[in-house]
């Protein structure tokens, strides 16, 4: 009689598995482009070694921000109302400045009620990984255009879209935002290296992940369907992600590549696949995202990088100790001090 000895799950430099990353199982439609980022989202955190218990969840209204229940269960968590998780964001990085903060949200939730909460999150840049799940319709009520919907998409009901969209992008880079990407969920090497830089960067990072709509929006004519993304798709280049604990084991080869470097060490290097691209350059970056939406074609790839821009905790010169750790008796001002700042504004 042979037995079989149970093998062990792979632990993450923190010791944990896997597992210890996942959520609730999803109910979005089969083959939504959504889950497939949540799988990358859990991958990326793994490998990372992020703590779950050091992360705080915010999300919206939306399929979007649905997802942050399939991934990170450990995780703190905030469903805000429509469009206000990056006000709320900021509030919690106001508080604890040690969480990791993830924003799960879509293009209607980012680009229609919530951009104003969006833009001021950018320019006060609130430590985040946001990613937004892009997919150019309201997939919870039944499939109307957003307002990144492309000029000529068609609905499935045979309605054409007439309006210019927004594009997250060049608006988060004209904000004067960090880090910026663009990445498509059927490509998920690309995603999960990008999900792990962001992770490293110290304010905002959006990701703008093009996420087709399996119900709403996959059918000929449209210009967000699994087909078309993947026709369209033009990597600006080839990446490569070194964490700041992997340096000394790994060497990153010359050659013509550019490489970053991240305020925690880490390191990411840039292998142009069509031009010699500069993603420092925030003006070329966005000529080269309005020359691909002129011919059809969505760029995916680090966009625009900036890791050495100051944080939202710099702008307020905020304690090193979070605020959340710090005893009442030390924050809360006595009537003493209280009654001294009204006698000045006599």
């Amino acid at each position: 009689m042979t037995t079989t000895t149970p093998t062990t799950a792979p632990t993450n430099k923190i010791g944990l598995t896997k597992q210890d990353y996942m959520g609730a199982k999803s109910t979005l439609c089969a083959g939504c482009g959504h889950d497939a980022i949540t799988a990358q989202i859990i991958q990326a955190a793994w490998e990372m070694g992020v703590e779950p218990h050091r992360v705080a969840k915010l999300s919206g209204i939306g399929c979007s921000s649905k997802t942050p229940t399939y991934f990170l269960s450990r995780a703190w968590g905030f469903n805000s109302v429509h469009g206000r998780a990056a006000a709320v964001c900021t509030g919690v990085a106001l508080a604890n400045r040690e969480l990791t903060n993830i924003i799960a949200s879509g293009d209607g939730d980012s680009m229609s009620i919530g951009m104003g909460q969006f833009t001021h999150m950018i320019r006060r840049n609130v430590p985040v990984v946001y990613i937004l799940e892009d997919n150019g319709v309201y997939g919870l009520t039944k499939g109307q255009f957003s307002a990144t919907a492309d000029v000529g998409s068609v609905l499935k009901k045979g309605e054409v879209n007439e309006l210019p969209p927004i594009d997250p992008c060049t608006l988060a880079m004209e904000l004067g935002c960090g880090f910026v990407a663009r990445a498509f969920s059927g490509n998920p090497k690309q995603l999960n290296t990008l999900l792990k830089a962001a992770f490293a960067h110290r304010g905002t990072a959006l990701i703008d992940v093009i996420s087709p709509c399996v119900t709403f929006n996959n059918h000929e004519g449209s210009t967000r369907s699994y087909k078309v993304a993947k026709e369209k798709e033009m990597p600006l280049q080839e990446l490569g992600f070194v964490p700041y604990f992997e340096l000394n084991e790994v060497e990153i080869p010359a050659g013509e590549a550019r490489e970053v470097t991240f305020p925690d060490g880490s390191r990411l290097t840039l292998r142009a696949l069509t031009e010699d691209y500069d993603p420092t350059d925030r003006y070329k970056a966005q000529r080269a995202i309005h020359q691909s939406q002129s011919a059809g074609e969505f760029l995916t790839g680090l966009l625009y990088v900036q890791p050495d821009r100051p944080t939202l905790q710099d702008y307020v010169h905020m304690v090193d100790e979070p605020l959340a750790h710090i005893c009442q008796d030390k924050v809360k001002p006595s009537p003493a001090v209280l009654a001294a700042c009204m006698e000045e504004l006599m």
